[in-house]
């Protein structure tokens, strides 16, 4: 997309989050939001070809949250089931200004019939979690590879589940769940810290050795 596309896809977003909010997101008409921003429905078929592409871009939003170069370079030096859990938990921040929206389109996606939208739920939860891995700098290959990846989908979609709901502030309630379930998961490395901050360290010093002690991973999380 061009600048300009992205703008009007933001802006369409934008505009059916509201109205969901004020409604129900299966009130939310097409012909409406074209004719609040004073737009064509051709123009939103551009960018938007189906109504259930709005929730694809809603979820999307949440990946890029996670991805933000600043959110990414707090994770640096915590152990690895640390900065997995913050991730999991920004993710779920990102979509907290519309939770009870974000209910209704997962509901509209499980209706008896939608069978290619439950396909392409599958297809988004694979990717969210590989983008989970990549900003928390997982290294497992191979078999072990598959089983973080299998783990993580797991424990997201639980906690996922259970933040839906969530009216603890912050989402208190839900991230003492993440927090305990990725400490017992006996599938995830614990310990580490991602390669980016050992490379920041050693340009802080100069290349010289460095002398603080990693922080370790428990195997309470």
């Amino acid at each position: 997309m061009t600048q300009t596309e992205n703008q009007l896809a933001e802006q369409i977003l934008d505009r059916a989050l509201a109205l969901a909010e004020a409604d129900s997101w299966e009130a939310v008409q097409l012909r409406t939001i074209a004719a609040e921003l004073d737009i064509s429905l051709d123009q939103i078929r551009r960018v938007y070809p189906q109504k259930d592409d709005l929730v694809e871009a809603w979820f999307d939003r949440a990946d890029r949250a996670i991805l933000d170069q600043e959110a990414m370079a707090e994770f640096h030096a915590l152990p690895e089931r640390d900065r997995l859990q913050r991730i999991i938990m920004r993710w779920f921040q990102a979509l907290a200004p519309h939770r009870r929206v974000t209910r209704e389109m997962l509901r509209y996606k499980l209706e008896f019939g939608h069978i290619h939208l439950q396909v392409l739920g599958v297809m988004r939860i694979s990717r969210t979690v590989q983008w989970f891995r990549e900003a928390a700098s997982r290294e497992a290959q191979g078999l072990r590879r598959i089983l973080d990846e299998t783990v993580i989908s797991g424990i997201y979609l639980i906690s996922f589940a259970r933040w839906l709901y969530d009216d603890s502030p912050n989402s208190q309630r839900t991230d003492k769940f993440l927090k305990q379930a990725l400490g017992q998961s006996p599938g995830l490395i614990a310990g580490k810290q991602c390669p980016g901050w050992r490379a920041q360290q050693r340009s802080q010093t100069g290349g010289a050795t460095e002398t603080a002690v990693e922080p370790r991973g428990t195997q309470g999380g």
